[in-house]
C-alpha cells in the first residue's frame, strides 16, 4: 500500500513540476463566418489532443487556447497583444482572414511568435518577408488566374461580372481573377467590377448584372456574403454559372443559399476536398465521431499546420536536452522543416510560402456535404519567387 501511495505520489508531482506549452488559435469563432474558424479550431484540436501524451512523456503539458477573431482586424490585434505577453504560447495556427492575419502577425514579428495559416491567400501575407509568418496553402495571385482559364476556357465565358466584399482577401482575388481572365479575351468593363459590403441586399448589383448581361459572375468573398446574393439572383431568374475562390467552400453555403440555387456554383480552393487526400479518411472518421460535425478542408489544412509546429516543437526540445524551447528556436525550425502530412510535402521557402502548392476547381453538387462536390481539375504551382 505505501508502495503504490509513493507510485502516485511521484505522478502527482511529476504532472505539478510538468512545464506548460501552449499552441493558440486565431479564427472566427462567431459571426458569419464562424464555420470557416471552427474547421480551423478543430482541426488544430484534434492535432493538439493527439499530441499530449507524448509531450507529457518529455515533461510539458500541451495545451490548445483557441482565440475568436469575430473575422476583424482590430479583434485579432487585440488577441495578438494577449498572446504575445503569455510566455506559454509557442506557436499559433491561424488566421482565417488575410485581412486579420496580416496586422495581427506584424504583432507577432515584435517577439518572433511563429504563425502557420491553413487558409490566407493574400500575396501581402508572405510578400513582406516576415521570418515568423508561413503557410501551406496557395496565394490569390496564383488561384485567381486558376479561375480565369478556367471560366475563359472551361467554362466558354466572354463577358464576366466580377462582384467583392471589399476585404483584402476578396478584392484581392477579384483583381487577380480580372487581370488574368481580361488578358486572355474576356470583357470586364470598368462598370462590371464592383465592390461591396452588402450583406442583405442585393437587388442594387443585380439590377447592374441585368443590364450587363454576363456570361458568369465572378465573387472575391466568403460564402456567408455570397450567400444571400446567390438566393436573389436565382430568385430573378437568372441561371448564368457562379465561380468564387476558396471563401466558398463550405457546407453552409448550400444551407443558406438552398441546394436548387447553388447547384450552378463553382469554386477554386487552396485546400483540397477530404478525397483528394487519402491518408484524411482516418482523420475525418475520427473528427465526426469526436466533435460531431464533418472534416472540410481547411480542418485538414490546421491540422497539418499544427502537425507542423508540434514537429518543431518536440525538434527543439530535443536539441535543448529536455528544456523548454524559446520563441526564437520555434520560429526557426518551422521555417527549416520538411514535413510530410496528410496534405503532401511541405517545406518553405525564403518567404514563408509553401514551396509548391495545390489547387483544384470544384463544382457543388447541391448536398450541404462538401464531399459531393465534383473536382474537376487540380494543379500543383511553386510559389512565385520573393518581390
Amino acid at each position: 500500500m505505501k508502495k503504490l501511495l509513493t507510485v502516485a505520489m511521484i505522478l502527482v508531482a511529476m504532472g505539478l513540476n510538468a512545464q506548460v506549452i501552449k499552441i493558440a488559435t486565431q479564427s472566427p469563432l462567431s459571426g458569419g463566418q464562424t464555420a470557416f474558424g471552427e474547421q480551423l479550431k478543430l482541426g488544430t484540436q484534434y492535432a493538439v489532443e493527439e499530441a499530449v501524451a507524448k509531450f507529457k512523456a518529455l515533461g510539458f503539458d500541451l495545451q490548445l487556447v483557441p482565440y475568436d477573431d469575430q473575422a476583424n482586424p482590430d479583434t485579432g490585434v487585440s488577441n495578438a497583444n494577449r498572446i504575445i505577453n503569455d510566455p506559454d504560447i509557442l506557436g499559433i495556427v491561424g488566421h482565417f482572414n488575410s485581412g486579420v492575419i496580416i496586422p495581427s502577425s506584424e504583432v507577432y514579428k515584435t517577439v518572433n511568435l511563429v504563425v502557420v495559416s491553413p487558409a490566407n491567400t493574400n500575396p501581402r501575407v508572405t510578400d513582406r518577408l516576415l521570418a515568423n509568418v508561413n503557410r501551406i496553402c496557395g496565394r490569390d495571385d496564383v488561384q485567381g488566374p486558376a479561375g480565369a482559364e478556367f471560366a475563359v476556357k472551361e467554362l466558354k465565358a466572354k463577358k464576366i461580372f466580377v462582384l467583392n466584399d471589399k476585404t483584402s482577401y476578396g478584392q484581392g482575388l477579384a483583381e487577380a481573377f480580372r487581370d488574368a481572365a481580361v488578358k486572355i479575351g474576356a470583357n470586364i468593363p470598368a462598370n462590371a467590377f464592383v465592390g461591396t459590403e452588402e450583406r442583405s441586399n442585393f437587388i442594387p448589383v443585380i439590377t447592374q448584372i441585368m443590364a450587363f448581361g454576363p456570361d458568369l459572375v465572378y465573387f472575391g468573398g466568403t460564402y456567408d456574403q455570397i450567400a444571400p446574393f446567390t438566393k436573389q439572383l436565382r430568385e430573378r431568374g437568372l441561371k448564368m454559372p457562379i465561380l468564387g475562390g476558396d471563401g466558398l467552400e463550405s457546407g453552409d453555403y448550400i444551407k443558406l443559399a438552398g441546394p436548387a440555387n447553388a447547384a450552378n456554383t463553382y469554386y477554386t480552393t487552396v485546400a483540397g476536398p477530404v478525397s483528394m487526400f487519402p491518408k484524411a479518411a482516418a482523420l475525418a472518421t475520427g473528427f465526426k465521431a469526436k466533435y460531431g460535425k464533418n472534416l472540410e478542408g481547411f480542418g485538414i489544412y490546421a491540422y497539418d499546420c499544427a502537425k507542423i509546429i508540434l514537429q518543431a516543437l518536440e525538434t527543439t526540445i530535443k536539441a535543448n536536452g529536455g528544456k523548454k524551447p524559446t520563441r526564437d528556436q520555434v520560429t526557426a525550425a518551422v521555417r527549416a522543416i520538411t514535413y510530410e502530412g496528410i496534405t503532401g510535402k511541405v517545406t518553405f521557402d525564403s518567404k514563408g510560402d509553401i514551396s509548391t502548392a495545390d489547387y483544384y476547381i470544384l463544382k457543388y453538387a447541391g448536398t450541404a456535404d462538401l464531399a459531393d462536390n465534383k473536382v474537376f481539375k487540380s494543379i500543383s504551382v511553386a510559389a512565385p519567387k520573393a518581390p
